[in-house]
This record gives structure tokens, sequence and C-alpha cells, in this order.
């Protein structure tokens, strides 16, 4: 009964304080439309639903990504792809159904860029970081419904978030309640164990007074306050008016480290509160669903599958060597006229060229002469952050606390998810990882392993990056104890670690104003990578935006007097003794990829 009381005292304060602040006079901001400068610079309609206030809640997204992009183009573009990422893939996919011919270069022997996975030399799957799906995924699920590996693949999850705290203590986000959004959120703050009376009722009156309240009423107008607050932290935010440290330090940090692997302290409000709005708006948002196996068998086989048969080359371990390319008069690049790929340096001449890379990546490839465009120095304002991914397997259930026997119990057949434990991903301020989860519980199709227990999946921030590999190993083993105190009785059985030097980029105050457009100053080259210009975060739902994106702005500038077919005839018919395309040499590359 107590319990009940502190929950509806706390409810009760965050709706009175939302009563209290749905009135557009108490809000302090500036009116502009939902369409921002950058949207008017995009010259294909595609691209421009994907960005702006209305992208956020437009399911009709998952439909044009799940059927493609509707146009077949007059001309047929010869298209090269630098990097094998999702990015990189989904633009691919919606390029090849636009009738042009597209080959892809990858310095790994794998696809997935920061979603790769790949098997050790005795069947381990190993990953470079634990992928969740948030319900609001819109586009990335099309791409999997398109390509076939939604149904089969993907693993929803209980309505609720866990957080697991030292000792064996649980506490929750439990949305689950017979009214969605916002309500079953609101009674989930309410209710969350994770946070005791006097944090709840602070919590209460900073959400009652943030944009999240006012875009219950008029999204547009919250969440225009919301891409205001890029110049501030989270923490910052949430303690003008009310939030308190307690909150911070046990429930949103957590939540900051598994969005961005960085703290309250250091991360955007923007990017916090983007997320947040989401949740609010809506129910499905906060719906978390895990793949039923590895990234490369349940998400990259299907799409590279779906290449294939559109006669895209992927080639693997040949990456971009060197941007060739023409200038001005005043020295800034015009257009690229060739790319070299491969060992040997091969040069390759392509109609159009994509670089669908991370922040290393393409700071690394970008010639000096891009940065005397604003759009290109940009990029090297943006930072990254570490981390280190490990997977720890034991001799019984880890995350099994009810009951010791059954925490022992792997005899007979314990596959598609009947291993004990906790089927989600968790959460905890109490160690140094942001998120983890048994992924031979929930991703049971090619991590459990008869007569084995857990597979926990840790994804270490920089706090531990710069450890050594063994000693990563020793603090995760003893934070997974520190947590469940009765796994100390199970041993783990193997171990690896994925370092990560330059993951994400860092989600830091300002850092949005940096990222770049898809399309360039340079005629004939783009961009694509969850860092690129799009509303989301660096996440896979990001990537996937960026390659529709990308797409997008290609086929709306392909065909035409004006189009890239006709700048490459022109420009061959001005260069008449540059050397042909290097597609002969180019053959004898390797060209493989790992689908089924």
């Amino acid at each position: 009964m107590a319990r009940f009381t502190i929950a509806t005292a706390a409810l009760s304060a965050l709706l009175a304080t939302t009563a209290a602040f749905t009135t557009p006079s108490h809000f302090n901001y500036r009116t502009k439309t939902s369409v921002s400068m950058s949207e008017t610079e995009f010259k294909s309609d595609g691209a421009k639903k994907q960005i702006g206030n209305d992208s956020f809640l437009n399911k009709d997204l998952m439909a044009r990504s799940q059927n493609g992009p509707g146009i077949i183009n007059d001309e047929k573009l010869n298209i090269g792809i630098v990097g094998a990422g999702l990015a990189g893939m989904v633009a691919a996919m919606d390029l090849a159904d636009a009738g042009h011919n597209v080959e892809i270069f990858e310095l790994r022997p794998f696809v997935g860029g920061k979603v790769s996975s790949w098997k050790d030399d005795d069947g381990n799957h190993i990953e470079m970081g634990l992928h969740v799906f948030f319900g609001c995924y819109y586009n990335l699920f099309g791409i999997m419904k398109r390509a076939g590996g939604f149904d089969e693949y993907l693993r929803i999850k209980d309505h609720v978030h866990t957080f697991v705290n030292e000792g064996g203590n649980l506490g929750a986000l439990d949305f689950r309640f017979p009214i969605g959004a916002p309500i079953s959120g609101l009674t989930a703050f309410a209710k969350t164990e994770q946070l005791g009376l006097a944090d709840k009722f602070h919590n209460a009156v900073r959400l009652g007074t943030s944009p999240i309240v006012r875009a219950l009423f008029d999204f547009d107008g919250g969440m225009d306050m919301v891409r205001e607050l890029d110049d501030i932290t989270f923490s910052e935010w949430f303690r003008q008016l009310g939030g308190a440290r307690g909150s911070l330090d046990r429930m949103w940090d957590p939540i900051a480290y598994a969005l961005g692997f960085i703290d309250c302290d250091h991360i955007s409000a923007r990017a916090m509160l983007t997320i947040f709005m989401l949740f609010a708006i809506r129910t499905e948002a906060s719906v978390l669903r895990m793949l039923d196996g590895s990234p490369q068998t349940g998400l990259h086989d299907p799409i590279i599958k779906y290449l294939e048969e559109r006669g895209v080359k992927i080639h693997l371990g040949n990456a971009c060597r060197e941007i060739l390319y023409d200038v001005d008069h005043e020295g800034k690049p015009t257009r690229v006229t060739s790319i070299k790929v491969g060992p040997a340096k091969t040069e390759r001449k392509f109609d159009a060229v994509v670089c669908a890379l991370d922040v290393p990546g393409i700071q690394k490839i970008l010639p000096e002469d891009f940065r005397k465009y604003p759009q290109f120095d940009n990029i090297y304002k943006l930072d990254t952050v570490p981390i280190a991914t490990v997977q720890l397997r034991f001799n019984g259930w880890v995350t099994e606390l009810n009951s010791e026997e059954r925490m022992l119990d792997i005899a007979g057949d314990q596959s598609d998810g009947k291993g004990g434990g906790i089927d989600n991903l968790l959460y905890s301020a109490d160690a140094e990882f942001s998120c983890f989860a048994d992924l031979a519980v929930t991703s049971p199709g090619e991590y459990y392993k008869t007569g084995e227990g857990s597979l926990i999946q840790a994804v270490f921030d920089e706090r531990a990056f710069d450890r050594s590999e063994d000693q990563i190993v020793k603090d995760a083993i003893t934070q997974i104890h520190s947590l469940f105190p009765s796994s100390a009785k199970l041993e783990c059985t193997w171990s690896h670690v994925v370092k990560l030097g330059q993951a994400l980029y860092r989600e830091s105050p300002g850092q949005d104003k940096y990222r770049p457009k898809q399309a360039t100053p340079v005629e004939n080259f783009f961009l694509a990578g969850s860092y690129t210009y799009q509303d989301y975060l660096d996440s896979m739902e990001g990537a996937t935006r960026s390659g529709l994106m990308v797409a997008d702005e290609i086929i709306a500038r392909a065909d035409g007097p004006d189009g890239l077919k006709s700048m490459m005839t022109k420009w061959q018919a001005a260069n008449p003794g540059v050397a042909k395309d290097g597609a002969e040499e180019e053959a004898k590359m390797p060209y493989f990829a790992t689908a089924k």
C-alpha cells in the first residue's frame, strides 16, 4: 500500500505540473516552421520527408523503405559506394532498384560497419556492440521487411526497461499499461523502483516543465524547443528547474550511456530529449526488439541476397585508398574523377561516388582540398567516443535471480529463449558497462549452446577503454557478480573483447550543427552514414535514414541535361586523353560476400 501511495503521489505531481505548463504562454521559445533551412536545400522529396519534425511521427516512412524508391531513372548511372555498412548497403538497395549499376568497396572482410559480426576459429559469433531495435525504427523495419528478415529474425521483448542494481535489486520503467503513451510513460516513471519518492517528485517537476509536455499538444512547438537545446548538457537542462542529482545518477546516466556512451554531464540535452519525445508520443517507440542471433545472419545476409539478385557487386577487403578530383580556379574540388581501390590502387571511374563511412573513415579519406568547403571542414570538428564490447560465457544462467537450482540447470535443450534469467536489455547505474544482455536468452538462435549457460554481452564506455583486454574481462566478471551475487558460484568459460577507439560520434553539446548533408558541393560526390544530417542519433535507424536520403538525392539528380549522367558525358568529352575505367583490372579483384 505504501508503494502504491508513493507512486500515486509522484504521478499526481507530474500530471499537475503537466497541466500547469500546457499553454503556450508559459514557454519561452522562438516561433519557427517545422522545415529547417537545411531541409530546403535537398532536391529530392524523399530526403525532405526524412528530416524536420514530421519525420518523427511519419509511419509512412516504413512503407517507403519497404517498397523502394518507386522510380526507375531514364539514365543508368555507374555508382561506386565506399563502405559496406548499413548506410551503404541501404543506399545500394534503392539505387539498384532505380536501375543503376552499383559497386560497393569495403575495407573489412565482412559487411556491416559498426553493426558487424563474424565468427572466430571456434565458431563463436563476435560483435562490435550490443544492438537493440527500438519500436520507432520505422525505416530500418521497412528495409528488413523488404529484404525478408523482419518476421524471421526479430524477437520482441516485454515493454519494460530493467535496471539491475548492486546486490541483485531490480528497478524498472514498466510501460505495460492498458492505455498507451503518454499515460503509460507517466505511470512507468511514477511506479519505478529505481528512484525514491523525493527523486520521483523532482523528476515529475522537471519533466512537467519540459518541451515534452508541449509536444503532447503541439509537436512542432515542442520539437523546435528541443532543437534549441543542443548547446547545453542534459544535466544542465535537467537541474535548471527542479531536477535532482539522484535522478541523474540512478536512472538518466545509465540511459545516456546506453544511447551515446557518455553521461548526462556530457551528452547534449537535444539528444536525450529527442528520444524521450518519441517515447512520450508513440507507445511503440520504447518497445525493444533484438535479433534472434547475429547481425550477420539476421540483418546483413538478407540485404546481401537482395543486392546480389539485382547485380550489385560487393568487393570485400578492398578499401578506397584515394579520391581523385578536378578543381576550379580557386583550387576547390568540382567533381570526383575516380577513386583508387584495393591493394593495387586500381583506378575506377563512376558517374557518382558515395562515401558511406563512419567519422574516422571519412576524416581519413577526404583530400585536404575538400576542406575548403565548410561542409567538409566541419566533419573534422566531430568528435567520437571509444567503446569496448566484452562477451562472457558462463556455465549457468547469470541473470536468474529467483532460483539457484534453475541458475545451475544447463541440462537438455534450452534453445529458443528457454534458458533461465531475464529476456531483455538491461541497464545498470552500478557498473561500468552502459547496457548489457544475456544473448543466450535474448538472441538464442546463434548464441545459445547446448550444455552451456549465459552469454553476457556488455559494452564498456571510455571509463574502462584504456585497460588491457584481460583487465576488462576481469572487471566485467567482478561487476557481473556484484549485480548478480548468486552468479559468483558460476565459472566464466570463455571471453572475448572488441575495442573500437572511435565508435559513435560524440553527442556532446554543439556537435549537431557540424553534421554534413548527404549531397555536397562536389557535384557527383555524396555522403552517407549515421553521423550525417538526419534527425536521429548515431544509430541503426540513423544509418538507414542516411542511406535512403543519399539514394533519393542521387535519383533526383540522375536525369536531364544537367543530370549526373550528362555531367559525366560532358566531362569525358572535355578530357579525351584520360584513361578508361580500370574495370578489367578490377575484375581480378576478389569479389565475395557472406550471404548463405
